[in-house]
């Protein structure tokens, strides 16, 4: 295993370990699995476990798992899914959270905690479930006057290492949330041959993850990559039911030439994809969203072999699949 600076954090692997899939949602597993799987994953070298509560009961996994005792080395974050509450009831909600992400782990702290929901202009109208908004997105003016200050103090308090953002949001303001001071430690950005966030995008404009992730490093902002295979698009095979309209299911039909050169290689599309998201500029440590020890025997598989060769990812990138900028 590789092992890269991440924000603040020395020596974090170069695979962190997703909790949406121990927590079952990219799909079934049990328990008993998802702790297998954890386990497996630390011994693997696997130094970084990314949770949050909207992954169902995979905070459930780490105090199964470790008991309030995580082993040496091992690091966690969790996330904070906000939206646009009124001004007074941000520092609040935010604490709320953090306490019952705590208290689910066993744990006295976090390493890294995440504002989860988008970051948007105040007057801004989404494209896709406007109505909601308000749910899934956070207004600028309360994140600059009120979240920013909050997670600023829960970190002088110890009670968690350092703060980051879910980098998903509306472009122009992810750019000018990493350009603002204090700016966020670490940001997740989506990493994937497709430039695609999937249904996780409500917004109108192009997607530039690529420049979210070089506006980033500008600023010495840390980036753990997300999304590497899409959910599930880059695959060989969806392995759960899906919407009609899931941009997950576009995306999937999408990739379909990317599919067929795997298969003229001889190689698994699941791999290759992780391949290339390692080697993607810019990318500190790759989320990998398992859900039990043969996706993540995948996973380490492609972090040995490491970034894919120049002319294999002009390849791929000559299939013209990614979304228009």
């Amino acid at each position: 295993m590789q092992f890269n600076d991440l924000g603040p954090l020395a020596g974090v692997s170069r695979l962190t370990l997703g909790g949406g899939g121990l927590g079952e949602l990219w799909g079934e597993t049990s328990r008993g699995e998802a702790v297998a799987t954890l386990k497996a994953a630390i011994e693997a070298g696997v130094n970084l476990i990314d949770t949050a509560p909207l992954y169902r009961h995979c905070e459930a996994v780490i105090a199964a798992a470790f008991d309030g005792r995580l082993p040496d080395g091992v690091r966690i974050t969790s996330k904070v899914y906000l939206g646009s509450p009124p001004a007074n009831e941000v520092a609040a909600r935010i604490t709320a959270s953090l306490d019952a992400s705590l208290a689910a782990m066993k744990l006295d702290r976090t390493d890294l905690f995440f504002l989860h929901t988008n970051i948007r202009p105040d007057d801004y109208v989404y494209a896709r479930r406007a109505h909601r908004q308000d749910e899934f997105s956070t207004r600028w003016s309360l994140y600059a006057e009120q979240v920013v200050p909050t997670l600023e103090a829960l970190q002088r308090q110890g009670r968690i290492g350092a703060w980051g953002i879910t980098a998903t949001g509306v472009p122009q303001t992810i750019k000018a949330a990493l350009a603002h001071s204090p700016e966020p430690a670490v940001a997740q950005a989506v990493t994937n041959l497709l430039d695609s966030a999937g249904d996780m995008r409500a917004y109108a404009e192009p997607p530039v993850p690529r420049e979210i992730i070089a506006a980033a490093v500008t600023q010495g902002v840390g980036v753990m990559g997300i999304r590497a295979v899409q959910a599930g698009a880059l695959t060989a095979r969806l392995d759960r039911p899906l919407h009609p309209k899931s941009a997950e299911l576009a995306d999937y039909a999408r990739a379909a030439p990317y599919r067929a050169l795997c298969a003229d290689l001889g190689e698994d599309p699941a791999v290759i994809a992780h391949r290339y998201a390692l080697g993607m500029n810019g990318v500190d440590t790759l989320v990998i969203g398992v859900k039990n020890r043969a996706e993540l025997a995948q996973c380490l598989a492609a972090e040995r072999q490491g970034a894919l060769p120049a002319d294999l990812v002009a390849r791929i990138d000559g299939l013209g699949l990614r979304e228009p900028a």
